[in-house]
């Protein structure tokens, strides 16, 4: 009886020393599940760049993307690698649920040596779509911005679009994600 009771508290020492050794796969509540549901994974990206004052040649990137939970499932990395005739890209996007403002909030950091890190706006569902709304400061004036990411379970598309004026939305960049 008393071996069986060491094994059984071993056992259970062992198990609890393992689940806190895991990296974050439970989200920490219903908004974050509903985003690492859609987008935890590794992927593999081809990037699509229009013609324009951004990309005057047009342009493209083939990479990848890891997403994982994170910080106790609090926060969403989605970690970016890939290269093309567009540039390298490096960088991440951490996205959390902010319970206060009821609204995702965004912060990036990417491979620019003027700002390579700021906060990016913030995000909400609209639909099966997840949207992210910020402002870029670009040749002495503020642009707005709108990235919508769509999702399938093997696949997401991420349309990151510019305000060209009176709130029309102009897509300049394309990401195609199939999982890895």
């Amino acid at each position: 009886m008393g071996s069986r009771i060491v094994s059984v508290a071993l056992f259970w020492l062992s198990f609890s020393l393992c689940v806190r050794a895991q990296p974050a796969t439970i989200a920490s509540g219903p908004e974050m599940e509903r985003l690492a549901k859609a987008v935890v994974g590794d992927w593999e990206t081809v990037e699509t760049m229009e013609r324009g004052a951004e990309f005057p040649q047009g342009g493209s990137r083939r990479g990848v993307v890891h997403a994982r939970l994170a910080a106790g499932g609090t926060t969403l990395l989605y970690e970016v690698d890939s290269d093309g005739s567009a540039g390298k890209l490096n960088g991440f996007l951490a996205i959390w649920w902010n319970s206060e403002a009821k609204i995702y909030d965004v912060f990036v950091c990417f491979n620019s040596p003027r700002h390579p890190c700021r906060m990016r706006g913030t995000a909400r569902w609209e639909g099966d779509d997840f949207v992210n709304e910020y402002e870029l400061p670009a040749g002495g004036k503020t642009t707005r911005w709108r990235d919508t990411f769509r999702f399938t379970p093997t696949s997401h598309t991420l349309l990151a679009a510019v305000d060209t004026g009176g709130g029309q939305m102009k897509t300049l960049i394309t990401t195609e994600a199939k999982r890895r």
